[in-house]
């Protein structure tokens, strides 16, 4: 496991732990980049989880997102927000990824993704159970570099009143 690279730009308005994890805990949709078998980046949004040393994703198994994790594990992920050039605030996070039990998920019991799949169920769908489609598979992202902005902590940024 790669040590995690420390921000070096725009410190005095990055998150706390706390707050990014405060953060990611609330916001629902990321937007995922991975690298085509032709080099060009492609982008999607997905549903995530944050456990406050991993990012998973419940990827489609078929998908262009997945066939380019499986040839190149480098990723980078965004969550951000903010209307305004001064509300602006997000995370992004470069990592690895790796496949986290069976592909396609079944209904196995898999000890590492109970919890996930908790939090998951509990995150999107106001339930106590994780439903499975054999569809679906895990990858957890391992960070490499956190970096995170929030605007709003610059009150030089903002509008003259």
């Amino acid at each position: 496991m790669s040590e995690l690279k420390a921000q070096k730009r725009s410190v005095a308005i990055s998150m706390t732990p706390e707050e990014r994890d405060a953060y990611l805990a609330h916001e629902r949709v990321c937007r995922v980049a991975s690298v085509g078998a032709d080099g060009n980046p492609h982008v999607t949004p997905l549903w995530f989880i944050w456990d406050g040393a991993h990012f998973w994703l419940n990827s489609i198994v078929k998908s262009q997102r997945w066939v380019d994790l499986q040839r190149r594990p480098n990723i980078a992920i965004v969550v951000d927000g903010g209307r305004e050039f001064f509300e602006l605030h997000g995370v992004e996070i470069e990592g690895s990824v790796s496949v986290i039990g069976e592909v396609p998920r079944e209904i196995t019991p898999n000890a590492q993704l109970a919890p996930i799949e908790l939090a998951f169920a509990r995150k999107y769908s106001n339930s106590e159970s994780f439903h499975v489609d054999g569809r679906h598979g895990w990858l957890r992202v391992t960070p490499t570099k956190i970096t995170s902005w929030d605007f709003r902590k610059n009150p030089s940024l903002r509008p003259p009143q």
